[in-house]
This record gives structure tokens, sequence and C-alpha cells, in this order.
């Protein structure tokens, strides 16, 4: 059974269980280690039961929990090699394995496909992972979607994806200008729009979508569903992670969409 669910996703915690070829994996884990056991129990998840936790990025969103987390049920820890020599990693006394961020590993039976992406972080990558004709993409936290994104995350069966922020909201809020900047820059986060359009690049019938790391200061649910409104007949289903409860199981079509080897143009 291949399958995708969300711990929770937002600015307070991200964590994602990606089920696919006999393997389980955790992209990141930004959750105390009380409340990723509390998580993952909701799921129906045993710690034991992950082959590994992959880390995307430094943020401590994606990487707070990781550490304690990976120790205590001794979990092989996957992440690049800026990611794992930056000061948030040195500081949690992170330990893992180097991702070449330009090369698949192979983790079990299946191929994990690092992507780069552009954010303020660094060496960030999110995360394609791939089994036989069955493939499932998670990315989040990016200003820009490039060519090299796209590539990569063509025929998916499962997709976990960013739409931060509504680019009006934010800009009206409360956030100190520089952090709007940040935000809305090249290498901050994808808006609603970004989002929209990277979905209108890779959709086809048998996708299906959880759509994540929405803002809960600049972004709002009915923005989400006017701005998604016209994938519902263009994908087999979409849904919103939220932060406090995440995203529930969602499971790949036996009908895999068929697989087309990717350009490594960027």
């Amino acid at each position: 059974m291949t399958r995708l669910a969300s711990l929770g996703s937002g600015s307070r915690g991200n964590g994602t269980l990606v089920h696919i070829g006999n393997e389980l994996f955790l992209v990141d884990c930004g959750f105390t280690l009380k409340q990723t056991e509390t998580r993952l129990a909701r799921l129906d998840v045993k710690p034991a039961e992950i082959s590994a936790v992959l880390v995307t990025h430094e943020h401590s969103d994606h990487i707070s929990g990781v550490a304690a987390f990976a120790h205590k049920y001794a979990l092989p820890v996957y992440a690049s090699y800026g990611t794992l020599h930056s000061k948030a990693a040195r500081k949690g006394s992170l330990v893992g394995r180097v991702i070449n961020a330009h090369s698949p590993v192979q983790v079990g039976e299946v191929e994990v496909i690092p992507v780069v992406v552009p954010h303020d972080a660094r060496e960030p990558i999110q995360f394609v992972f791939r089994h036989e004709q069955l493939r499932v993409g998670v990315i989040s936290d990016l200003g820009h979607v490039t060519p090299h994104v796209i590539s990569h995350f063509q025929s998916l069966n499962l997709l976990l994806m960013e739409s931060n922020h509504d680019r009006d909201m934010l800009q009206r809020g409360r956030y100190p200008e520089s952090v709007k900047r940040r935000i809305m820059g090249r290498f901050g986060h994808l808006s609603n729009e970004q989002a929209a359009q990277f979905l209108a690049e890779i959709a086809h019938p048998d996708l299906q979508v959880v759509v994540g790391h929405v803002s809960e200061e600049n972004n709002h649910q009915d923005l989400l569903q006017e701005t998604f409104a016209g994938f519902h007949n263009a994908v087999r289903h979409l849904e919103f992670a939220t932060q406090h409860d995440g995203a529930d199981w969602i499971i790949a079509s036996q009908a895999a969409t068929p697989y087309r080897a990717v350009s490594q143009a960027i």
C-alpha cells in the first residue's frame, strides 16, 4: 500500500508520513517528542515502524524534534550536508547520514530522490519517493518554482505541497516589513497563486493532493478553497492539511500513473 499523511503542517511544526514499497518515512519533525508520539498514534503508527527520518532543511518548524525522536527510537536520519552542518543541527546534536542533494539514495526497496529548492536555508532539499511505478512527492518551503522542481514532480501519484500565504493578507498583516519581504521573496514561501500555478503544471487525473504549510496568520480556508476550486476536476483528490490536525492517510490509486523519466536539467 502506498499512502501519505500529515502529522501537522504550518509554521509551528511540520511532519509528513510516506508509506511506499514496504518502507515508512517521516519527512521532517518540528514537534516535541511527546507531540510527535501523540500525532503518530492518531494515525495508528508506532515509531518503531518508521524506516528513516528525512530532513528537508534546518528551520525549527522542520528540524526541532528530529534529534530527540530519532535518538529514542534508534532511527536513521538523512539530510543534506548543509543541513547537517547548520547551526541548528549542531546545537540540537543531530547526527545523520549525508544525502548528496543531486543524487538519489536507495532505502530498502525505495528510491529517494532529493530535489534542490530555492529557500533561505543552507542546503534545502525536498523529496520524491519512487517504488516501481509509484511516485510520491513532498514539497514545501520554496520561494519560487523552478524548471528543476517541475521536472521532478511530474507523474506523481500522491503529493503534499505548500500553499503558504495570500499575498494581500500578508501585505496588510502585522508582520514586520523585513519578514514580509522574506516570505514573499524568491527564497521564501509559495503564495496561493504560485502554488496553484505549480499544481497546474503537474496535475493529472490520478494525482491525489494534500495542500499544507498554510499560514494561520496570513491565509484562510476560504481563500484556499477559492484558489484551488478548479482543481477538483483536474485531480483525483484534493484536501488541506492543518497545523493542529494535519491530514489523515490518503492511499494511492491501484492504477499507477505511468512513470516517465525526469530531466536532470536545472
